[in-house]
């Protein structure tokens, strides 16, 4: 992978993020989220979206308990 290569921001089902090279297949259990850009952009992106790093279910989880 080069410095210009692009990539996009991936999500699973339980709302984690990931990044991939734009070029290639998203792999199963993942979609985009819709952004594209550079590595460092993608991250930053990430870093912006991604406020809670557990997973969606243990959210649901410890909101029910609550």
């Amino acid at each position: 992978m080069t410095e210009d290569t692009q990539y996009q921001v991936l999500l699973n089902d339980e709302e984690q993020y990931s990044l991939w090279p734009a070029d290639r297949e998203v792999p199963a259990g993942w979609r985009t989220d819709g952004f594209t850009g550079t590595k460092e952009e993608c991250s930053a992106h990430v870093d912006e979206v991604w406020t809670d790093m557990r997973p969606r279910s243990l959210r649901e989880a410890m909101a029910e308990q609550s």
